[in-house]
């Protein structure tokens, strides 16, 4: 496996677990919010060397919004 797919596969699958993490409401919600900054950065850097371009600039905002769930939570 190439290294854009492992960053394109391993973003995705943090985005998942994120979203399983906030959703089941168990606690673990800094966790989540972590893997959502980590999975935004990976598709964004998946993104930047592909050139998608309209993706590169939605990770900007994934990884706002990680950051903010990690601030509000842990704050």
């Amino acid at each position: 496996m190439n290294s854009n797919k492992l960053l394109e596969w391993i973003g995705v699958t943090t985005a998942i677990l994120y979203s399983l993490l906030v959703a089941f409401n168990i606690g673990l919600e800094f966790i989540g919010f972590s893997l959502l900054l980590l999975s935004a950065l990976l598709i964004g850097v998946w993104a930047y060397k592909l050139k998608h371009n309209g993706i590169l600039f939605l990770q900007f905002f994934y990884a706002g919004a990680g950051i903010i769930g990690m601030y509000r939570w842990f704050g």
